[in-house]
């Protein structure tokens, strides 16, 4: 008998890989890419620069040896060279180097205090531009007894996965390519400043930041120019929304961008635009797709390629490539879909790269629809197919959701099953790898999930559909979107009768945590639950998060314009209520959603002598789940698991 492979487990998180980051010779026929793998011994994320000739006729092969990360790499635009950003010695920040085709040693050309980023070669070669985070002479004191307070004056002064900015902004740059002098400083702002991009004839930089008196608190971010000399910039946008990630047309007359308007109705889709530099008339071209075109997880910039412009879409869980024509004159069209998960891609004529994830496997690199790299080959874990099903919300709206089953699942038994609420609120649950449905089917569970209204992924009005309740702009949290998630968990119970319903837990982050904490305030239906990195007390939340005050886009007022309508969708407020069992998990360190929020909802579930139990992770951010340090990953499955262990096997 062939022995059954086993469900993926928590310390499997040590042989996760995958491969990013794709990038097109200026002759299309090289691809460079980043494969990236976790050393676990170190505790660290490792990664380095490989080349594949695109029309497979030789082998991938490594490119850098750097021993712990490297990345973010960028072709010379005579395709001699390739720039990179590497970390090559402990607790050092990611620095600007540049290597030959020919081999030999890479020449470093930075020698930052903080990581190099947005890197940039000007059209002629001799220029790279970039950004990194500089810092006051203040912030230069490394004994925090010594250190002179910080003050603040402005909002935006932190940032979850960066901590604190205020005496730290993101700055423009340019170094000499052939390292002949220091790195310059262009900008000296207390804004930040990113994503640097060439004009064809290397004269000119555009970029993106927030400026203006009221940078802080309007959401708006605009785009400028500046010489690469230096010099005063120039606004090219029109100060109504949020412009991101410029590229130059290769004519030089034009900029395409992501344009996201209305800055404070949240659930809006990012567009993607292009402004006429003579007139600075902006033309939307992707209003037709009724899709988010600024995916999360990020992919790169727009592409210009000839008269078209190539980029990624968000839809019904999937990430998708898209181009359209630039001058507004078609409509877009699909270059990339199927279920799958692109998260990065390149294109020159009739060659297009793209680095892919599925259900079942992890990121590879493809040329169109070869296969090229084999990242899940040799994992030690059989991986679960999730099943899409369709369930009718109480008003009648059809959610779209799917169903992991348990690994080696046996007829005619029934298994515990978990509901899973997705961050955001405006993201989407996606057709890619997902190591947490991966381990909970490998530890026995079924895992339900689903993108509710007010996820990503599907129209602007099912974005936009949980706005409010002020001023009647909708319903708000903890509306239609709980319904559509009651909705979807009746309907995997009647249609799938390998699942108890005696044994269903729910669980979320982020938004997907405050989820939790409503859903156990409002119904007993769960006989166990964990709130995770969740915002529980919004009127609190609206100060102590980083950016929780702009979630006023959803409310429709300020929390202290509309304290009551703030509480009444706090689930603290209802802490009397929940009489499920609740694991609450939060990183100290997060400042998307503060601890606070945490410790909040336990004190007073301890105080009522509710079941309760707090963990919290040191030296973690909001990312923790999907980023954070690899043993803290395998840790909190660990602490997952053995709270619905306890509640839902034994």
């Amino acid at each position: 008998m062939i022995p059954r492979m086993r469900g993926m487990r928590p310390e499997d998180i040590y042989a996760l890989k995958g491969v990013s980051d794709p990038r097109l010779s200026p002759d299309g026929a090289t691809v460079a890419y980043v494969p990236w793998s976790i050393d676990g011994e170190a505790n660290e994320y490792r990664g380095n620069v490989w080349l594949a000739p695109v029309d497979a006729s030789e082998p991938p092969r490594r490119f850098t040896t750097g021993e712990r990360r490297d990345g973010e790499p960028r072709w010379s635009p005579d395709g001699s060279s390739l720039a990179f950003v590497s970390s090559r010695a402990e607790k050092e920040p990611g620095q600007l180097y540049v290597i030959s085709l020919r081999g030999g040693e890479a020449q470093k050309l930075t020698k930052l205090k903080e990581d190099v980023r947005g890197v940039a070669w000007s059209p002629d070669g001799r220029t790279i531009a970039f950004t990194s985070r500089v810092r006051d002479e203040a912030a230069e004191e490394e004994d925090e007894r010594r250190r002179p307070p910080r003050r603040v004056k402005h909002l935006l002064y932190k940032l979850d996965n960066e901590g604190w900015i205020a005496d730290r902004r993101s700055q423009l740059f340019v170094v000499p390519a052939d390292g002949g002098a220091e790195p310059r400083q262009l900008t000296d702002a207390e804004q930040d400043h990113g994503a640097p991009a060439w004009s064809p004839d290397s004269s000119q930089l555009v970029f993106s930041s927030s400026r203006g008196d009221d940078w802080d608190t309007q959401l708006v971010s605009d785009l400028y120019v500046m010489s690469p000399e230096g010099g005063e910039p120039e606004l090219l946008t029109h100060c109504d929304g949020t412009c991101s990630d410029p590229t130059w047309s290769p004519d030089g007359t034009r900029i395409a961008y992501r344009y996201t308007p209305d800055r404070w109705v949240l659930g809006r889709h990012t567009q993607i635009a292009v402004i006429d530099l003579a007139t600075r008339e902006r033309t939307i071209l992707t209003a037709s797709l009724d899709r988010q075109c600024g995916p999360y997880p990020p992919q790169r910039e727009p592409v210009w390629d000839g008269d078209r412009i190539v980029f990624g879409v968000e839809d019904g869980g999937s990430l998708h490539v898209y181009s359209v024509p630039a001058d507004g004159s078609g409509e877009p069209e699909l270059l990339v879909g199927g279920e799958r998960v692109v998260n990065g891609f390149d294109v020159k004529g009739a060659t297009l790269v793209h680095a892919a994830s599925t259900p079942s496997t992890f990121a590879d690199l493809y040329v169109g629809e070869n296969r090229v790299t084999a990242a899940t080959e040799g994992f030690p874990a059989q991986l679960v197919e999730p099943e899409r099903f369709t369930a009718r919300s109480k008003d009648g709206t059809e959610v779209e959701a799917w169903i992991s089953r348990p690994s080696g699942l046996e007829e005619g038994k029934r298994y515990p099953v978990l509901l899973s609420i997705h961050g955001g609120p405006f993201t989407q649950y996606v057709s890619s790898f997902f190591d947490e449905f991966q381990v909970y089917s490998g530890a026995g569970y079924a895992v339900v999930f689903a993108n509710p209204r007010g996820s990503s992924g599907y129209s602007e009005e099912w974005g936009t559909a949980i706005r409010g309740p002020v001023d009647d702009a909708g319903p708000g949290w903890g509306s239609v979107d709980y319904e559509d998630l009651m909705a979807v968990m009746d309907e995997a119970l009647k249609r799938f009768d390998f699942l108890d319903p005696e044994r269903a837990g729910v669980l979320g982050g982020s938004y997907g945590g405050y989820m939790t904490s409503w859903i156990i305030s409002h119904t007993n239906r769960f006989k166990a639950a964990c709130s995770e990195r969740a915002v529980n007390n919004l009127y609190t939340a609206m100060g102590s998060s980083d950016i929780f005050w702009a979630f006023k886009g959803y409310f429709g007022a300020f929390a202290h314009e509309a304290t009551d309508a703030w509480l009444e969708r706090s689930p603290s407020v209802y802490a009397e209520k929940i009489e499920t069992p609740l694991l609450i998990m939060h990183s100290e360190d997060d400042l998307r959603c503060s601890v606070e929020q945490a410790e909040h909802l336990f004190t007073i579930l301890r105080l009522l002598g509710k079941e309760v139990e707090f963990v919290r992770f040191p030296g973690e951010g909001h990312e923790l789940s999907r980023s954070g340090s690899p043993v803290h990953r395998v840790q909190r499955f660990e602490v997952l698991l053995e709270w619905f262990d306890r509640h839902l096997k034994n």
